[in-house]
């Protein structure tokens, strides 16, 4: 990942005495109508603060439309109306904003059964061009010119003239004949029972199973590529390590080449605390969240291809969650390196890639998000960021803070409010 297009912006109530139910308002102030019960956004992205006229203080950003609910408002800076208290922490501007008698939205953008939250197609191998009408689309210059392997989100699509368009959630509307649907790994994580983390996945197309731990002679079987089976217990093997995948007593006994196994690991937390936190561990590619010292979900990931202090490597280190988005453009538009080994579905040394999906800053520019351009889970592939197969990545960022309410296309933490989860990478 070369850039990530990227625009991101409490509780404390000052209620009425005699108020029991927002919205609260300051008592010597114009009240806010009775019937208001939520505040609806103009336009996509407005931005949310953690207090009253501290723009310097970045909360979240807004889903056009979307339904925050309303808890009280207070006079500020910064804004000629006044400041509509939204949430945790959240003050978001009346001049940016309407308030609404419905209630507040309270259901999560929609996520289809692979995982994503919307529609992804590459663009053909001829490229593709954008048009901000539909009505003149094909006959007039284009507004936007694609490269082969350009990835877009799609809102939704329309037969015009005789050709089917889809539109994308950038307000671009492309002919359906110049785009291939992408298609999303199934593959997912385990949930980690009482046992432990007892098991592993198979990385090879084939793997042979042997009866004994010398891992010769006729094989009594084979397993296939992200099988799930049990560690028991491993042997030295010649030059290598055998693992039994059988159950204790069961005969014949099963074993396996270890290192055709990803293995997740047990690690005791970073630090003394209870809080739910994530272990990525770069020489297994996999990773564990957790509860404290328990293991909860296992997945396998693709990390950085580069090593060390290389910009394509996923650094070791702790770090906090710092920002969380339902999706961003992630390219390399701007930049001049000629080097796409992180994207190889785009050919070409130029990428762009909109709305990747469910992604959540940890180490400056270095994310945990989900993939659908590539299938390797278990190898290294990215330009650092920590890949997660779809399903995995929705999982994961509903389980860690901050939390992305309804209505949020993006949240940042608040200090004494809401930290963001701890990542570990080692």
């Amino acid at each position: 990942m070369k850039r990530a297009a990227l625009v991101v912006l409490t509780f404390s109530i000052a209620a009425r005495a005699d108020g029991l139910f927002p919205p609260w308002n300051d008592p010597l102030d114009v009240p806010l109508p009775t019937w208001a019960h939520s505040v609806a956004s103009k336009k996509s992205d407005t931005p949310i603060f953690a207090a009253p006229g501290r723009i310097d203080l970045k909360r979240a950003t807004t889903i056009a439309g979307a339904r925050l609910p309303l808890y009280g408002s207070q006079r500020g800076a910064q804004c000629e109306g006044r400041w509509l208290h939204v949430g945790a922490a959240s003050w978001l501007c009346s001049d940016l904003a309407e308030l609404s008698a419905d209630a507040p939205t309270d259901d999560p953008p929609p996520v289809a059964s692979d995982g994503l939250p919307f529609r992804y197609y590459f663009v053909g191998k001829n490229g593709a061009s954008g048009y901000a009408n539909l009505e003149r689309a094909g006959e007039e210059a284009p507004d936007e010119d694609l490269d082969p392997g350009f990835a877009i989100a799609a809102t939704e699509e329309r037969e015009s003239r005789g050709q089917r368009w889809v539109h994308t959630r950038h307000a671009t509307w492309i002919a359906a004949s110049d785009l291939g649907a992408a298609r999303a790994s199934a593959f997912h994580g385990e949930d980690v029972g009482l046992s432990g983390l007892d098991f592993a996945w198979v990385l090879r197309d084939r793997l042979n199973v042997y009866n004994a731990p010398n891992l010769s002679g006729k094989a009594a079987g084979t397993l296939t590529r992200r099988e799930v089976v049990k560690w028991r217990e491993e042997k030295a093997a010649g030059g290598g390590v055998a693992a039994r995948i059988s159950d204790d007593g069961e005969t014949p006994a099963r074993w396996v080449d270890a290192r055709a196994l990803a293995r997740p690991t047990l690690a005791p937390p970073p630090e003394v605390t209870n809080e739910r936190w994530i272990d990525v561990d770069l020489a297994t590619q996999t990773l564990v969240a957790y509860e404290g010292s328990k293991p909860i979900f296992a997945t396998l990931v693709s990390t950085g291809v580069g090593r060390g202090n290389d910009p394509t490597a996923t650094h070791k280190g702790t770090f906090r969650i710092w920002v969380k988005l339902l999706s961003s453009t992630m390219d390399n538009l701007e930049s001049n390196d000629k080097d796409d080994s992180a994207h190889p579905a785009i050919e070409g040394p130029r990428y762009s890639i909109e709305d990747v999906p469910y992604v959540q800053f940890f180490d400056k520019a270095i994310a945990l998000h989900g993939v659908f351009w590539h299938d390797d889970f278990g190898k290294p592939r990215s330009h650092g960021c920590v890949n997660l197969a779809p399903r995995d990545a929705a999982r994961l960022f509903s389980m860690t803070t901050p939390k992305l309410t309804p209505g949020l296309s993006a949240v940042l933490p608040a200090e004494r409010v809401e930290l963001g989860t701890i990542v570990r990478v080692r």
